[in-house]
């Protein structure tokens, strides 16, 4: 069996289908859409609305975007394939619309991406970042292994003294979280937990450093 074929054996019958929303590949003018949703689930790390347009740009073929029936995007993942590792996708931000986070939004995203990643691309493993004691994360990434008879293992990627805003950014760097749980959503990164006091922050006041960003590799992906 293929892993095209193998990833095509989802829970659900159809993976770009979960209740209430469609999924398919992401379009330039849903960036403004994909930014919102971001902001507004007050977990992820938001970038410019800019990077959003250029995402769903460049890395359309590796993001999904969940549409309600008025077509109206309220649920995405973003990821890309590794360059040294090129049948690894890294699921780099999730996030789910508030009224239909519970739903199943985020697994269903996750479980579209792959399948379609796996039958365009090929397909081997699944990694992302989750900061500890993320546990809506935590349980999606781990939800998705199980469905996919895969394992997971857990290494730091970046400590907290790598990312800028450290305590003692002036000798390391601080710390970029993530959530994965609609990760943003938060039923997914990729996805990315943000801080209450982002608002102070980007204005420019001093924020707390960053926890540690763990790695989940999710893998061998069997079905």
């Amino acid at each position: 069996m293929t892993t095209a074929q193998a990833m095509s054996q989802l829970t659900s019958p159809d993976p770009n289908r979960a209740p209430g929303v469609t999924i398919g590949r992401a379009r330039v003018s849903d960036g403004s859409a994909l930014w919102r949703l971001a902001r507004d689930s007050g977990e992820l790390d938001v970038n410019s609305p800019y990077s959003y347009l250029l995402w769903c740009r460049d890395f359309a073929d590796t993001t999904a975007v969940a549409r309600d029936a008025e077509g109206r995007p309220v649920g995405f993942v973003t990821g890309f394939l590794r360059p040294d590792a090129p049948r690894t996708l890294f699921v780099w931000q999730v996030a789910v619309e508030g009224s239909h986070r519970g739903t199943g939004v985020a697994g269903a995203l996750l479980d579209a991406l792959s399948a379609r990643v796996a039958a365009e691309r090929g397909l081997d493993r699944l990694e992302a970042t989750v900061t500890p004691g993320n546990r809506p994360s935590d349980r999606l990434f781990r939800a998705y292994a199980r469905r996919h008879g895969a394992t997971v293992t857990q290494e730091v990627l970046f400590p907290s003294t790598a990312f800028p805003d450290a305590p003692d950014a002036d000798r390391a760097g601080g710390e970029h979280r993530e959530d994965g749980q609609d990760r943003a959503t938060h039923e997914g990164r990729t996805t990315r937990e943000g801080r209450a006091d982002r608002a102070d922050h980007e204005v420019g006041a001093e924020r707390p450093g960053h926890d540690p960003e763990v790695l989940y590799r999710i893998g061998p992906l069997t079905h």
